[in-house]
């Protein structure tokens, strides 16, 4: 996998939407953020711009996305914000020059389309809070996306879940938002997670839905030659009115039952404030013991 360059003080970092509207005042503190690491931000056309639920029409996000994968000046490109509407361009971008010469994409929720598309041109992205996020993320969420952007060594050690399957593996970083993998099944942005370990994250489904698309996950053989699991916040969950008789934690442990890796819950990842950043692409080392769980890069 190609690691892009890591930034340094005086770098420009572009802020756009490629998804849901967002204003100048929810960036504002990530702004500051940059600036105060000693970096230079530039606002893409996107920001504070609407259509209907969008940042701006379909070509008017894939063309601020575009430009900024094309300016050499701008050394990484932080995702504003998640909702929906990524899926809608991504077809539309020209990677062509971006595989030549990659960059940095920073983002989550939505953003899985860009991390699961770009991994398939061997090239690292970062699972990490949004712009839209900082002003609740915890100081240690806030602290990772600095260190992996510096390209400073980081690593996790979080206590056991109950839940955990123990275990050790190692492999390639993959996954992010579970319905964004779900609906990517069958193109040509899906993962081949052959010898990989899979993160899953989720926000405001109904848990059937958990079960269904881990269903999908598994006939598209996702799980088969899977090294490990990793599950953050499943956040939110809903039931219907005849309750469907398990939690999320569960319907992840049923789908996965008959394979043999180990599984790690309560990873802090996703929609939940403790959002720790996260190389997709990266080599890890993954140790699930009864007390830790402990999370490394090789």
């Amino acid at each position: 996998m190609f690691t892009p360059d890591f930034v340094k003080a005086g770098d420009k970092i572009a802020i756009v939407s490629t998804a849901r509207k967002v204003d100048f005042k929810e960036i504002g503190e990530a702004i500051h953020l940059l600036e105060l690491w000693g970096l230079k931000v530039v606002k893409g056309s996107t920001i504070g711009i609407k259509k209907k639920q969008f940042a701006g029409s379909d070509k008017e996000r894939r063309d601020d996305f575009q430009r900024m994968l094309e300016d050499d000046e701008i050394k990484a490109i932080w995702c504003a914000r998640g909702g929906y509407g990524t899926v809608r361009i991504i077809d539309d971008i020209d990677f062509s020059r971006f595989q030549k010469k990659p960059k940095w994409i920073i983002g989550y929720s939505d953003i899985t389309v860009l991390h699961s598309h770009i991994h398939n041109f061997e090239i690292k992205t970062i699972h990490a809070p949004m712009p839209i996020d900082i002003h609740k993320g915890t100081k240690s969420s806030i602290d990772s996306l600095k260190e992996v952007i510096f390209g400073n060594k980081i690593e996790y050690t979080i206590p056991a879940s109950k839940k955990n399957i123990l275990g050790s593996c190692t492999g390639q970083l993959v996954g992010g938002n579970l319905s964004m993998l779900y609906s990517l099944c069958g193109s040509k942005s899906s993962l081949d997670t052959t010898d990989k370990i899979l993160c899953i994250e989720d926000l405001d489904e109904y848990l059937y839905h958990i079960d269904r698309m881990l269903q999908n996950l598994k006939r598209n053989r996702y799980f088969d030659n899977l090294q490990g699991l990793i599950v953050g916040g499943m956040t939110k969950m809903h039931d219907n009115t005849i309750p469907f008789g398990k939690k999320a934690k569960k319907i992840i442990l049923d789908s996965v039952q008959e394979y043999n890796f180990p599984v790690a819950f309560n990873f802090p990842m996703g929609h939940i404030e403790d959002n720790r950043a996260l190389i997709f692409g990266a080599e890890v080392s993954l140790k699930v013991t009864k007390n830790e769980v402990k999370f490394e890069y090789i």
